[in-house]
């Protein structure tokens, strides 16, 4: 894979990648001897796993120039989704597969692999703006986004902090990003009715960036592309940084990043030679986007469950 760097763009996040075009899947013999693939692969899921496929699908594009490779953000439940109803041949996922989820694929006859290609810090984060935050608690963070019928303000956890009221900034319900912080700090109480939900974190990146009061939280690659004017949060006193979420440090919102494959897709022969494409690049460019890459034994443990589903 050749050095890439990534450039965070709405443009692209808030709707499908679409490289290449092509008609059936075929494979022929190029010049250089490689195999020359024509076909299509269609994913959809997580914004949090975007940046990764984003990147991974526009290197694709310069080793199958044949092939047509779309991904949509729908979030990880929404991905899920497409995935039962037979749209997309992988889905990706901020969040390991719910119970109801894994139910209803099996009752639609569709079996699946999942994945790790990387882990992520869900980032906690201010405006610049903002000199009072530096650092919250779980109970701080619970406190503030629960929904408890009252108006929340920032002199609620500290009273030295200002008496203003707190805005708001999520994820959007069908987000796994939503789910794993509903999880783990919510503990399955309602979100504060005030928030602002959104399935594009780029929105929520610029309602952030734009009012002091304000706090939100999303992948770790989208505060590493805006930290310029977002500052991340401490939780617990720790700092979210490629080594705390690495050493799992940074928790308990250190989180894995998955891509479930359809079994059937991945028989055909263009599908798996993205699939494979992507695992084999997912850790390089996980650390490229901001993520942390899996371990070297875990890669090549998912490229051995890859390759038990060729026939």
């Amino acid at each position: 894979m050749k050095s890439w760097k990534f450039v965070m763009a709405s443009t692209i996040l808030g709707s499908s990648v679409l490289l290449g075009a092509c008609g059936g899947n075929t494979a022929q013999q190029g010049n250089s001897g490689e195999t020359q693939l024509s076909g299509s692969v269609s994913g959809d899921g997580s914004s949090t796993v975007a940046p990764i496929l984003e990147g991974i699908v526009e290197e694709y594009a310069g080793v199958q120039p044949n092939v047509q490779v779309t991904v949509g953000v729908s979030g990880t439940g929404g991905g899920f989704e497409k995935f039962k109803q037979g749209a997309t041949d992988f889905t990706n996922a901020s969040r390991p597969i719910k119970e109801e989820e894994a139910k209803s694929l099996e009752e639609a006859g569709i079996d699946y692999t999942e994945f790790l290609l990387a882990y992520d810090g869900l980032t906690v984060v201010v405006s610049k703006e903002n000199d009072w935050v530096e650092d919250l608690t779980v109970e701080d963070l619970k406190k503030l986004w629960v929904e408890d019928g009252t108006t929340k303000k920032w002199s609620d956890i500290n009273p030295e902090w200002p008496d203003e009221e707190v805005v708001f900034y999520s994820p959007g319900s069908d987000s796994g990003t939503f789910d794993y912080f509903n999880e783990v700090i919510l503990e399955e109480e309602d979100l504060v009715k005030s928030a602002t939900l959104s399935e594009d974190d780029n929105v929520l990146v610029q309602g952030i960036q734009a009012d002091p009061n304000a706090i939100g939280f999303f992948g770790f690659a989208y505060y590493a592309a805006n930290e310029d004017t977002l500052k991340a949060v401490k939780i617990g006193g720790i700092e979210p940084t490629h080594d705390t979420i690495a050493s799992g440090e940074y928790s308990p919102l250190s989180r894995p990043l998955f891509l479930y494959a359809k079994n059937e897709s991945a028989q055909d022969e263009v599908v798996y030679d993205f699939l494979q494409y992507t695992l084999e690049n997912a850790g390089e460019m996980a650390e490229a986007v901001g993520y942390v890459a899996p371990p070297e034994e875990e890669h090549d443990k998912e490229l051995k469950e890859l390759e038990t589903l060729k026939q």
